[in-house]
């Protein structure tokens, strides 16, 4: 059975893909500021999320795309949009704006605009609630772009400015955010909450678990660290479906074996393409520049702490079943039934997700 997946797997990651697209719930911004306090701003954005912040009809599931004709016709809405939600300021003054332009790009669009400066006196400050307004789960990513140096900052519903010419954030809020970003991406990212679920389903012990974990932290630090830093990066189309293709795996393996000594070799393995996963998250987010690897181990860090209250949490409650579930509760046994009901469900997930992405993709 391993060696029929493997097979699978290594067909699946020979196949060429089109480049990466905008994301749901996340608005990727560049903003340059040059020596004469001229901003340019470029803002990214996905089709459905226009169409659920203006109610406009730009964007066609089945495809995956904009229509260029309606992105047009659908501009003085989207103008008057950024003019609410988008402004720079020097001081308590207004920059000047220009002329701005909406552009169809692929599945999004690309909202341009320049805001001159010179005449507003204090720090010049990036201001915008973008689609954070709307859904608070939504994020903005901002890079920040003066002369050759260039920093980064993450917008949510509760923090909406940037000031442009100030000092970049220090070492250790960086370092916290991203902290606090790998934490959400574990608690939000069920595929993987599936699958550490699945992979100790049989275990009751501690060593065996903390083979596995250990595992899949290292492999998936590997391949995470490869990919965040462009040294080896697989298309997402490819790496989605593998991890619920993963998911599908070890359910289906609870039915066969219940060897949770020798599983770790399974985490380790699937643990290197959950690397890829995490990394598409984080390469979406960016780096900061200036502090590349410092905010890549902050990140790993929260992956790690998410994982581990993961397991934390499912174990005892399998421990608590294992005593409901037989008649000698001083000897409790996990039960078959328990483990089999679990695996059923994590598996019809996870064949739900294999099938959704790779007809997506």
């Amino acid at each position: 059975m391993r060696r029929l997946f493997l097979a699978w797997l290594t067909v699946l990651l020979g196949v060429a893909l089109p480049a990466e697209a905008h994301e749901v719930n996340l608005v990727t911004a560049r903003v340059a500021l040059s020596p004469d306090r001229l901003v340019k701003v470029e803002l990214g954005l996905k089709g459905s999320d226009v169409d659920r912040l203006i109610g406009t009809k730009i964007y066609d599931a089945r495809r995956d795309a904009v229509d260029p004709v309606a992105v047009d016709a659908a501009k003085p809405a989207i103008l008057a949009y950024m003019g609410m939600h988008l402004a720079v300021t020097g001081g308590a003054k207004a920059c000047s704006a220009g002329d701005a332009a909406v552009l169809a790009d692929g599945d999004g669009i690309v909202y341009r605009h320049s805001f001159a400066c010179a005449d507003a006196a204090g720090d010049i400050v990036y201001r915008s609630n973008v689609l954070t307004e709307k859904d608070k789960a939504a994020r903005q990513v901002v890079l920040i772009a003066q002369g050759r140096s260039e920093t980064q900052a993450l917008l949510d519903a509760g923090n909406t400015t940037v000031t442009l010419s100030a000092a970049p954030p220090s070492l250790w809020s960086t370092m916290q955010r991203y902290v606090i970003t790998g934490i959400e991406h574990i608690f939000l990212g069920y595929d993987h909450v599936a699958f550490l679920i699945a992979v100790v389903l049989w275990a009751r012990r501690p060593m065996p678990v903390v083979k596995i974990v250990t595992a899949f932290t290292v492999a998936h630090s590997i391949t995470l660290s490869l990919a965040a830093l462009d040294l080896l990066v697989i298309p997402g189309r490819i790496v989605e479906p593998a991890i619920a293709a993963s998911i599908v795996f070890v359910a289906v393996e609870n039915f066969f074996s219940r060897d949770v000594d020798r599983r770790w070799r399974v985490a380790f393995l699937f643990g290197l393409i959950h690397g890829f996963g995490f990394a598409g998250v984080l390469r979406e987010i960016g780096l900061p520049p200036n502090a590349a690897v410092p905010a890549l181990a902050a990140f790993n860090i929260g992956v790690e702490i998410g994982q581990v209250a993961i397991v934390a949490v499912a174990l005892p409650i399998l421990r608590l079943a294992d005593r409901w579930s037989v008649e000698d509760r001083s000897e409790p046994v996990r039960a078959a039934g328990l483990v089999y009901a679990f695996s059923a469900v994590i598996c019809l997930l996870g064949g739900y997700w294999l099938l959704t992405r790779v007809f997506e993709a």
